[in-house]
């Protein structure tokens, strides 16, 4: 669609974004039809219920000081986000598909509108007390101009941090995956004997780079969430030192 000097299009991004969404949503909608589902679950029912136990016991363990009715507040974003980036980088295991978590501009986007709404939380939880977390208590005050800079820059780089850490992880195993496949089946194609033996250990390398490759799209996922997690902390309970907030950033 044009729309004056404008181009919107629907593209495989947009595509496979949507069908993430959707399958996570028909799973969840499947199970809890009806008013709920049975009384003794089906292997469905068990792999819903596992993924929502999972993440309340994450926020439950990572979100501090609040009582359990305002955790909550907080838990359906953070289910959406685990649920939302686990199928998109399980989906980009399937051939020919197209995976989401791989461009550079999603994920910083996905990461850059979770953290203002981290800060705006924090803001709302402490008010303009919450700046206090660019100087922290004891600091002389010759140091201060530069100690407030530069934890001012190791805050906006935490969103910066978390988009290319999920990018950049995914984007490197399938791009091996890629090469080392292609070599494979370059070497099958050459029809002689001594290629399709010596094709035998790439072939290998590629299955268990995609085992691997497979856990890295689970554990990424879990990463980003619980970062996540413990960013909301962060900007509700104003207790980290200066020495986490620039370990997270590493």
């Amino acid at each position: 669609m044009k729309i004056g000097d404008l181009y919107f299009s629907f593209t495989n991004p947009s595509l496979f974004m949507l069908l993430s969404l959707t399958l996570f949503l028909l799973l969840v909608h499947l199970v809890t039809k009806k008013g709920g589902g049975h009384l003794v679950p089906n292997a469905w029912q068990s792999l819903v219920e596992l993924l929502y136990d999972f993440v309340l016991n994450l926020v439950n363990e990572q979100i501090g000081g609040l009582s359990g009715n305002v955790k909550q507040k907080f838990f359906p974003i953070i289910l959406v986000t685990f649920l939302f980036l686990l199928f998109c980088n399980l989906q980009g295991m399937i051939p020919y598909s197209f995976t989401v978590t791989s461009h550079f501009l999603i994920t910083l986007g996905l990461s850059f509108s979770l953290f203002i709404g981290i800060t705006i939380v924090g803001f709302q939880r402490n008010g303009l007390h919450f700046l206090s977390f660019l100087l922290p208590a004891g600091v002389p005050l010759p140091l201060a101009p530069f100690l407030v800079l530069l934890e001012l820059i190791s805050y906006c780089f935490r969103a910066l941090s978390l988009g290319i850490r999920l990018f950049a992880n995914m984007m490197a195993g399938h791009s091996l995956v890629k090469i080392l496949s292609g070599f494979a089946w370059t070497m099958l194609c050459m029809n002689d004997l001594l290629y399709f033996i010596g094709d035998l250990g790439p072939f290998f390398i590629v299955l268990a780079l995609t085992g691997l490759e497979l856990g890295v799209a689970i554990l990424q996922a879990y990463v980003f969430t619980i970062l996540i997690c413990i960013y909301l902390n962060d900007a509700i309970n104003l207790h980290q030192t200066v020495l986490s907030y620039v370990c997270f950033i590493f």
